[in-house]
């Protein structure tokens, strides 16, 4: 499905749910897809795409950018805490914090620069333990962690678990981010990116609808 039917299904969720138009980003999830597929959605005007992986975005981006003016690259992967200080060099934003060493490297280096990505928490929603992400329970102590370190938080991701309905993991996302007055939703993808807005997404991650689908060969 193109750029432009998933721009316009995200609209049309926007206006079912009562949010203001244009309220939900559409993170164009670019990772593993060739830069010919990548210029024909800039082409089209999108300015917002996200990343898994620090060393293809090194690759990618900084062409694109000198290209196209006004694009914006998100985190969405794990980041390994080595790659920190590329990574807020690479990125307007990192969706995916989710230990206390990675969060102090990255407000050393905020510091040190002055400036700082956006930052999201990744929460663990479903508390897989194969799977990234703080824990429901350990949340609100990690925040507040953050907060002493002058790490400014811009909101929390989720990845529900796979074959479960999204909805409620959704809205515990929603409720906990209010509870500590974030403003941010990172959650939502292909499937179920309408619910996500539905629940109050602020970001919204689709890829292969998008692209076509991967060749990882």
């Amino acid at each position: 499905m193109a750029l432009q039917a998933i721009l316009a299904r995200v609209r049309a969720a926007e206006a079912l749910a009562g949010r203001v138009v244009g309220s939900v980003h559409l993170i164009a999830v670019s990772k593993v897809q060739p830069d010919a597929r990548v210029q024909d959605v800039l082409g089209q005007g999108h300015r917002l795409f996200g990343e898994n992986y620090v060393q293809e975005a090194q690759a990618k981006w900084p062409g694109f950018r000198a290209a196209f003016e006004g694009v914006q690259v998100h985190m969405i992967g794990p980041l390994q805490t080595n790659k920190a200080r590329q990574a807020v060099a690479l990125f307007d934003a990192i969706h995916t914090l989710d230990r206390v060493s990675l969060a102090e490297k990255l407000a050393r280096l905020a510091q040190a620069r002055g400036t700082c990505p956006q930052v999201f928490v990744q929460v663990n929603t479903g508390s897989e333990p194969q799977k990234a992400g703080v824990l429901p329970e350990a949340l609100d102590g990690f925040i507040a962690d953050c907060r002493k370190m002058d790490l400014t938080l811009s909101g929390l991701m989720c990845i529900p678990p796979e074959g479960a309905d999204a909805g409620p993991h959704f809205a515990m996302l929603a409720r906990m981010a209010a509870r500590n007055g974030l403003s941010g939703l990172s959650m939502g993808m292909s499937g179920d990116f309408e619910a996500a807005i539905a629940a109050g997404a602020t970001h919204v991650r689709v890829g292969s609808a998008i692209f076509g689908a991967r060749d990882y060969s």
